[in-house]
């Protein structure tokens, strides 16, 4: 079927929108502290709003603005979403220890204190817990903050486990810390 000039105005374009995360590079982890929070992930001294404890006092591993697109029709910001923002800081921190690929293979223990809205800024920050052979494991915390009010709280965290793997996607050793 044709359309003539006038019908193929009458017709509405969609649009694609596109978000870009930004990822924060870190510095090498040292020797010493393959068992302690990397340069990137030590607590930061200033309190947090509310009963939560400290905010990390460092750069987060990934910070993102929500979007109407990560919403449910009532404005909260799904768990999914939240869920694979974590999974790329903790993916990253892994990745800078290994000095390449991973996978991630658990995510443990992770409760939603408080919902995320349209509009917050998300931030991910990371502290690698523990080493294994290939395994690594990071604790995560997300926090959110209200750009209108600069109201900070934490919304989430959990642990979670990572592998190197190599070039035949089967777990290979850590490189030696350093």
């Amino acid at each position: 079927m044709l359309f003539s000039t006038r019908d193929a105005r009458k017709q509405t374009n969609n649009v694609l929108y596109v978000y870009a995360i930004p990822i924060v590079t870190l510095p090498a982890i040292p020797a010493s502290e393959s068992r302690q929070m990397s340069q990137a992930a030590r607590p930061r001294a200033a309190a947090a709003t509310g009963p939560q404890g400290a905010m990390p006092r460092t750069q987060p591993l990934v910070r993102v603005i929500a979007m109407p697109a990560d919403a449910n029709p009532n404005g909260d910001i799904f768990g999914g979403w939240l869920l694979a923002q974590m999974d790329l800081a903790g993916g990253s921190l892994a990745a800078q220890r290994a000095r390449g690929r991973c996978a991630t293979v658990a995510v443990d223990g992770m409760v939603f204190h408080e919902p995320v809205f349209v509009g917050d800024e998300v931030s991910c920050y990371g502290e690698l817990v523990r080493t294994g052979r290939s395994s690594m494991t990071v604790r995560i915390e997300a926090w959110r903050r209200h750009l209108a009010s600069d109201e900070t709280r934490k919304v989430t965290e959990a642990i979670f486990t990572y592998v190197a793997i190599g070039e035949d996607r089967r777990p290979r050793q850590l490189p030696p810390a350093g």
